[in-house]
Order: C-alpha cells, then sequence, then structure tokens
C-alpha cells in the first residue's frame, strides 16, 4: 500500500504545500490540472509502484496548503519544482503533468535540463501566440470564454468569475464522464476541495494559461511524449500537435477516441516511456 506524506516547503516568500509516496524509485513530479489540489494521482500509483517510481508533488501557490503568488507563469514552476526536489534531496526526476500541468511540467523540462530526464504532457495547452494555431478553435463555449476572458487580463477574468454560468459546456465527452464513474473518480478529491476554496487560484492559473510562458517549448532538450485525445473539446488535441511540431524529438500520441480525462487511461503507457529512460 503507497502511502504519501505531506510538508511544506518555504520558498521566497511562498509557502508551498507538497506530497511524497517515498522509498527509493526513481522520482516523478506530478504537476496538477486547474482547478486541482497537488495531491499525486492515485489511479497510477499501481503502475508507478510496478516500475519502481515515486510519485512528488505539491499544490500550485493558492491551492490546498501553498500560499498565493499572484502573477505566475508556467516558467515558475521550475523554480517551485525545484525547491521541492532540493528539500528531497532528489538528483534527477522525471514530470508529468496533466492538463494545466501540461504546460508548467513543460516548464521545467525546458529550465531544469540537468535536473529533468523526461517530460509527459497530458491534455495541455500550446502558448496562446503560438505561430499558426487557431488557439481557440475547437474549445467548447464555457471554456473558451473563460480563457478569452483571461487573455483579456485580471479584471476581466474576475468579472466573468462573478457573472458566468456554472454549469456551462466545458468540453467533457462522454468518455470523460464515463472515466469519471470509474478510477478517475479520484477527481473529486481534489477538484472539490480546489473548488470550495474560492476561485482565486484558479483565476492565477487561467492568467498563466493565456499569457507568455515565461520560456519557449522549442528550447527543451530532454525527451517529450506528448498525450492528447481527438474528442478534447476543453483544450483540443490541435495544442499538442503544435507542441510536438515545435519541440525538438517530441513523440505525439493521438488517441482518437478519448476526451480530456479518458485519455488518462492510456497514462500507464506513459510510465512505461518514461521508465525507459532510468
Amino acid at each position: 500500500m503507497v502511502g504519501v506524506i505531506e510538508f511544506d516547503v518555504p520558498v521566497d516568500g511562498v509557502r508551498l504545500h507538497a506530497y511524497d509516496t517515498g522509498g527509493d524509485g526513481a522520482p516523478i513530479v506530478w504537476h496538477h490540472g486547474t482547478p486541482n489540489l497537488g495531491a499525486p494521482p492515485e489511479p497510477l500509483f499501481a503502475a508507478a509502484d510496478r516500475l519502481g517510481l515515486r510519485w512528488v508533488s505539491y499544490d500550485r501557490p493558492g491551492y490546498g496548503g501553498s500560499t498565493p503568488a499572484p502573477g505566475r507563469d508556467f516558467a515558475s514552476a521550475a523554480h517551485y519544482t525545484a525547491a521541492v526536489a532540493g528539500h528531497l534531496g532528489l538528483g534527477r526526476y522525471a514530470v508529468f503533468g496533466h492538463s494545466g500541468g501540461g504546460p508548467h511540467a513543460l516548464a521545467c523540462a525546458a529550465l531544469l535540463p540537468d535536473r529533468v530526464f523526461a517530460a509527459v504532457s497530458v491534455s495541455g495547452l500550446a502558448p496562446i501566440d503560438a505561430d499558426g494555431l487557431d488557439w481557440f478553435a475547437g474549445m467548447a463555449p464555457a471554456s473558451e470564454a473563460t480563457l478569452r476572458a483571461s487573455a483579456a487580463g485580471r479584471t476581466a477574468r474576475e468579472r466573468h468569475e462573478a457573472t458566468a454560468e456554472k454549469d456551462g459546456d466545458i468540453g467533457f465527452a462522454d468518455v470523460d464522464w464515463a472515466a469519471l464513474e470509474g478510477e478517475w473518480g479520484w477527481f473529486g478529491s481534489v477538484v472539490g476541495p480546489a473548488i470550495a476554496a474560492g476561485p482565486a487560484a484558479q483565476i492565477d492559473d487561467d492568467l498563466a494559461n493565456a499569457g507568455p510562458w515565461g520560456f519557449d517549448p522549442a528550447t527543451i532538450t530532454v525527451p517529450v511524449l506528448l498525450h492528447h485525445g481527438e474528442r478534447d473539446r476543453m483544450v483540443p488535441s490541435t495544442h499538442s500537435a503544435w507542441l510536438a511540431g515545435r519541440i525538438p524529438g517530441a513523440r505525439f500520441q493521438r488517441w482518437p477516441d478519448d476526451g480530456h480525462v479518458s485519455v488518462l487511461r492510456h497514462a500507464g503507457g506513459a510510465l512505461d516511456w518514461l521508465a525507459s529512460y532510468l
């Protein structure tokens, strides 16, 4: 049975609440989606244990036990990840991000090449200024409206939060709802508390989603695997397709029958891929 140790790490005036499944396995730093807490993904514990891998993660600033850091961008994830890894005395590690966590994982791959040995991004966004990509094309109405408001700045995003309908179409396919009825119902344990704490951290995430990344994915030199479901209307698969063309040597796996969440049923294979670089 995998246990999870929780602890706090101070870094630059921010307190990060972090998690560690412990053991001697090769570490994988999990970067959570929006809005989530940062607890590592229980549905993947068995696969990681089989491969001798260890999960490490943290609540992004403003979520859970971590204090806010308004104005944070994706590049800040490299700084926070390095602080948590340093606290644990980790050497090299992989990074794995889902949804809004995808670009945070890629930031670590770009900015910590001496520490990160491989990176996985599942259902992740491309930069809003990506050349040749119609960034909003294919998004469900509620997701598009939220991100358009975010692109207009904090005031517009806060106004949208106060006035938008809360039950709009965010882009989940029927296969996503089915996944949430199964083992990925685990998301309820990390999404519910994040929402209950209020919208501030999610707004910070969305401003990062629709703002400058703070790094160029073309500078990534470590192995990268991109997974995306073609039925994803929250973050269309064209985003990962664009990243695959930008990141040197990136491997892109499309899943035609999957959406934003259900694509995680293939995450065990992504862990096998990561383990091949140990």
